[in-house]
């Protein structure tokens, strides 16, 4: 059960990390990418070959980070001056051409090279060998300070509602939505975040290694959450934002736009390259096939439903995703005799359904707000 939960835990970060690139490149620029999976790809595969060289994993993550944002700078220079539609085709294409290439090429394993299509296996992954007592009883104490600063910002954030000045009838009654709505979300994170920690001191304790790369993860996320919280709210946020809505006017206010759409593509190229070393790290061996184009849509599916333009929403949508699917995947199969490929066309179906009510009922997500949609303008 702590090994499942700990697995969950992981999977979620990771797609949270990789949601979150596509958030900031969507959610807040406006730019259209249906190839996420391509910076994705490119991450990982630097990331588990360098590590093989015998490069220190942490570098090897960071030159993965940086060898997809350079992904995103040729994908940048090659299509932002054109309408945003030339980018959604362009990237499409470039998710599937990496694919292809790493499958028919050979690839530099260690001191030899390997055909791509064999895959990668037997590279280092953080923290696979048991450390002594007194750093696992470390790795427990940042996991406690973890869960204590998500549950003091999980309750800044309904509160946040609550303290916002309202003298108007009408502000009055949304602010009161508002605040039950955070109130649910933010319990039910809570809730989920103490399985997590409990489930975590216990595998720390008596070390499972997936217990060490769950931390990593999490406090991975939590700095990039951060990060990109403190940028999105900066000067540099808001004329992202101002793209995003009409790029005429930031361009009248003599802003380079095209500046600026460069480095939200870069900037959520790295974080999708991070995601995949953890994606890898995870899998314990990478094929091709493991970098389909579907992970680029499910990523869209975590933005939309939680909220695109809002961070918080685009965690929220991965948690929500990753436990309709854990449940699910349970459950479905002791209600409906269908075997297994049927069953899963049926639950891609589900999630579809509930996609069309949640846009006729919220189009702007769980936690988005409507003057935040790009669409109605």
């Amino acid at each position: 059960m702590f090994e499942y939960l700990i697995f969950l835990a992981i999977s979620t970060a990771t797609f949270a990390l990789f949601s979150l690139g596509l958030n900031l490149q969507w959610g807040f620029t406006g730019l259209i990418n249906f190839g996420h999976i391509a910076f994705m790809t490119l991450g990982a595969y630097t990331t588990v070959l360098l590590s093989l060289k015998g490069i220190p994993i942490l570098v090897s993550a960071i030159v993965g980070a940086i060898v997809a944002a350079l992904l995103g700078l040729v994908i940048g220079f090659a299509t932002l001056r054109l309408r945003e539609d030339y980018l959604g085709i362009v990237t499409i294409g470039v998710g599937e051409l990496i694919r292809l290439v790493v499958n028919n090429q050979d690839l530099p394993v260690g001191d030899t090279w390997i055909s791509g299509a064999f895959g990668v296996q037997s590279y280092p992954i953080p923290f696979s060998e048991t450390p002594n007592l007194f750093f696992r009883f470390v790795m427990m104490g940042l996991l406690t300070l973890l869960l204590a600063v998500t549950a003091f910002s999980l309750w800044r954030w309904i509160n946040n509602t609550r303290a916002s000045g309202a003298t108007e009838k009408l502000t009055r009654k949304t602010n009161k939505q508002e605040f039950i709505s955070r109130l649910v979300v933010g319990i039910i994170l809570g809730l989920l975040a103490i399985a997590v920690y409990v489930s975590g001191i216990i595998s720390l304790y008596n070390y499972i290694p997936k217990a060490g790369l769950m931390l990593v993860a999490l406090l991975v996320l939590a700095f990039v959450f951060w990060r990109l919280e403190m940028l999105v709210r900066s000067p540099w946020g808001r004329v992202l934002k101002a793209i995003r809505e009409d790029e005429e006017i930031p361009k009248a206010l003599g802003k380079n736009v095209f500046w600026y759409k460069l480095q939200s593509l870069m900037l959520g190229g790295a974080i999708a390259g991070i995601a995949g070393g953890f994606f890898a790290w995870q899998l314990s061996a990478v094929y091709p096939d493991n970098f389909q184009p579907q992970l680029t849509f499910d990523a869209w599916i975590m933005v939309i439903l939680g909220g695109s333009g809002n961070n918080i929403g685009t965690i929220l949508g991965t948690v929500i995703y990753f436990a309709y699917d854990a449940i699910t995947r349970e459950v479905l199969p002791k209600i409906i005799p269908l075997d297994e490929a049927r069953l899963g066309a049926f639950r891609i179906m589900v999630i579809g359904l509930i996609l069309m009510v949640l846009m006729i009922w919220r189009p702007q997500g769980i936690l988005g707000k409507k003057e935040e949609l790009t669409l109605g303008k």
